[in-house]
């Protein structure tokens, strides 16, 4: 696989990013966003803010707009992209989405076999990467016989093999028992590897990421640390964010 970023080049760099649809709908207005190397950042915003807009820009889905953007110093654009596509590396809200192959050593496999690796090689990449999230002994089980949980776990196991820059997750405690819930944030906390987290679950956001972001309307709203945001009612208010009840966010530990 490629040589490790240096320390110093931020894992994410948006500068100016503006885009419109075909069909006239601006969807944003001129994000700047950096994210350094081993960051957890929550990104929130009611529906409609122009998250899922952004997450596309950052693989080069959407592209053609004003600005740019860099995944540790490398411009998105089209010469990139497959680099690029290594480095960013996203887990869908539904890992049914990602998992496809009979078993899930299989579905692991896919990206790094594709990337030309074979033997020992990719055998031992498959495992280290469900070993990183607590799969190995499933290696050889039907994906569809996993739980939901299971599933979710698997799939993440399948965007670590590639050893990407950016782990993007999109409502990654969406559907899960607590007993999942805290497993995949166990998970994600031993991670060495930036985390830019899409969520409505402003708990998890704040147990965690040190730090949020705010997309409302097309723009950045708010960039701070989470319980500072989230202990923000007017802000929170303006911005259609509502904590359940009875919850009060404190700051927790990284």
């Amino acid at each position: 696989m490629t040589a490790p970023t240096p320390a110093f080049v931020p894992s994410l760099d948006v500068r100016g990013l503006a885009y419109a649809y075909p069909d006239g709908h601006q969807a944003l207005f001129g994000v700047d966003l950096a994210v350094e190397r081993g960051e957890r950042v929550a990104l929130l915003g009611p529906n409609g803010a122009g998250k899922t807009t952004l997450v596309l820009h950052l693989n080069g889905i959407l592209s053609g707009g004003a600005g740019t953007v860099a995944v540790a110093g490398l411009p998105v654009e089209k010469r990139n992209l497959a680099e690029i596509r290594r480095r960013v590396g996203i887990v869908f809200q539904d890992p049914d989405d990602q998992l496809f192959m009979p078993t899930v050593r299989e579905d692991v496999a896919f990206g790094p076999a594709a990337a030309g690796l074979r033997g020992p090689e990719l055998e031992t990449v498959v495992h280290t990467a469900l070993d990183r999230v607590g799969m190995a002994e499933y290696a050889d089980r039907a994906p569809h016989h996993l739980s939901f949980g299971q599933r979710r776990r698997v799939a993440v196991a399948t965007v670590l093999a590639m050893e990407p820059e950016i782990l993007v997750l999109d409502e990654p405690s969406s559907n899960l028992d607590p007993a999942s819930r805290r497993e995949l944030a166990d998970i994600l906390r031993s991670l060495d590897v930036t985390v830019l987290m899409v969520t409505h679950d402003l708990p998890y956001a704040l147990e965690l990421c040190p730090r949020s972001v705010i997309l409302s309307e097309g723009v950045i709203a708010a960039d701070g640390p989470t319980a500072e945001i989230l202990a923000d009612e007017e802000l929170m208010n303006r911005h259609r964010l509502e904590l359940p009840f009875g919850f009060v966010p404190a700051p927790t530990p990284r």
